[in-house]
């Protein structure tokens, strides 16, 4: 390119831990967003004293997470959350859980709900 400048990419080196939108959540307060949300109508999970069983068991979540091969535990429940219609648990339709939660829950609330329940039961 006349005139242009050639640039490479080069490696950034970075000290400490990368913040990720599913970290830094509290499991106490993801207690309340999950009540909160209405996840207990569908879901079962132990932790919440929620017995659904519209959706996936959600005691059994790092069975799913594994199944699905995709990072780890945080990251899944995360992803799933956020994204719904990416992520479906084997026996479960697609397009039930809705897929409105990425905006309607602000980002603390998200990395509280996953803290919750990536803690498990």
């Amino acid at each position: 390119m006349p005139g242009g400048k050639v640039v490479s990419p080069t490696p950034v080196t970075v000290i400490g831990k990368i913040a990720t939108p599913w970290t830094g959540g509290s499991a106490a307060a993801g207690l309340t967003v999950f009540k909160t949300a209405g996840c207990s109508a569908c879901h079962t999970f132990r932790p919440a004293a929620a017995t659904g069983k519209v959706g996936p068991d959600l005691d059994k979540l790092p069975q799913y997470a594994k199944q699905a091969n995709e990072g780890p535990l945080p990251e899944y429940i995360y992803n799933f959350v956020t994204n719904p219609t990416g992520r479906i648990v084997p026996g479960f339709p697609p397009g039930v859980m809705p897929a409105t939660f990425a905006s309607t829950l602000s980002p603390k609330q998200l990395a509280d709900l996953v803290a919750f329940l990536a803690k498990g039961p």
